[in-house]
């Protein structure tokens, strides 16, 4: 009697090996640009309710910085230098042009955009875990989303201090430079 068992596709295998490179990839990324804009904007919004809420974010994803080269050595996924510049140059040209030309309430949006997108990754690296048996990366990306989901949705209910802040919402980073660079 012969079994019409197969065993795993090795073209699908391939393929999901490939998505979890790059979006282990992404999530680098990711964790870099939540760090850093994390820590950047709740500076420039001090002891406010989004200041804080963006501390609580840099702070995890200072952790998780931490945890992912060991995390890409047990799972056998690589840390591209590419990966790594591209965050770092997208961060750069971020800091240096975009936050000095929008308001303080805009740049807040738009890092929020990125922690949401960082959200979208690690559930579709979740996913692509699960499918792949990949039990460790899997049980990570749950951890992370356990985790981070509150905190941004206390990025999420902080924007409600701009409406009652206008004049720090309408703030522009390069006027405060400048005024700074006064004293």
């Amino acid at each position: 009697m012969t079994s019409n068992t197969k065993g795993p596709d090795p073209k699908k295998t391939e393929a999901r090996d490939e998505m979890l490179e790059t979006l282990f990839g992404e999530l680098l990324q990711a964790e870099h640009s939540a760090e850093l804009h994390g820590r950047r904007e709740a500076k420039r919004l001090a002891d406010s309710a989004p200041g804080a809420a963006l501390s609580a974010i840099a702070a995890h994803a200072a952790g998780v910085n931490a945890d992912l080269p060991q995390l890409a050595t047990r799972e056998k996924l690589p840390i591209s230098r590419a990966s790594r510049w591209t965050g770092a140059a997208l961060s750069y040209a971020r800091a240096a042009v975009i936050d000095r030309l929008v308001e303080h309430e805009r740049s807040y949006r738009t890092t929020l955009l990125g922690l949401r997108h960082g959200i979208d990754v690690v559930r579709m690296l979740q996913h692509v875990a699960d499918a792949s048996g990949r039990v460790e990366l899997g049980g990570f990306c749950a951890r992370w989303l356990e985790q981070r989901e509150p905190l941004v949705g206390k990025v999420e209910q902080a924007m409600t201090w701009f409406a009652h802040h206008p004049s720090s919402a309408l703030k522009k980073t390069r006027t405060q430079v400048a005024t700074e660079a006064g004293r």
